[in-house]
């Protein structure tokens, strides 16, 4: 049934909870599994703000290395799993770039946590999970986690 599916992370331990689901469906039909973290850009400057950007990008570099890394780490898993991963790391607008990269790859279902209850380390996913439902144009399965966030 699904062939491709998209597992937008943000490095926390909840939003890997629904890596369960994805490995279960992923294993039942034989899916390929596109993990997705979407680093935001932190350069947000104010009125005469100067910033050193040689120290920027080397941070960006950081950051990107971090991310790859993570990711990874669970494609690992996965192929111990017999799935098959692949590894996208993107910038931008988070809902916007789920979006695209589910567009570009042709994912036939986007799985992804959504944070209940209202200590969230994290609000924003609540407004992307519901970007998603709004704006996507193929399945979504997002799980609630209540788990705390590490």
């Amino acid at each position: 049934m699904y062939k491709k599916i998209l597992v937008p992370l943000d490095g926390s331990k909840r939003a890997e909870s629904i890596l369960p689901f994805v490995q279960s469906m992923a294993g039942s039909f034989g899916a390929t599994v596109v993990l997705l973290k979407v680093d935001e850009p932190s350069l947000l400057l104010g009125f005469d703000e100067v910033i050193d950007m040689a120290n920027y990008h080397l941070s960006r570099q950081k950051q990107r290395q971090e991310t790859e890394t993570y990711l990874s780490g669970i494609a690992t898993t996965l192929r111990a799993k017999d799935i098959e991963p692949k590894n996208v790391v993107e910038s931008g607008d988070v809902v916007k770039t789920i979006l695209e990269v589910a567009n570009r790859e042709g994912a036939d279902l986007v799985a992804m946590f959504s944070q209940a209850g209202s200590d969230l380390k994290r609000p924003l996913y609540k407004s992307i999970a519901a970007g998603l439902l709004q704006q996507s144009d193929r399945p979504l399965l997002i799980s609630r986690s209540r788990r705390q966030a590490a």
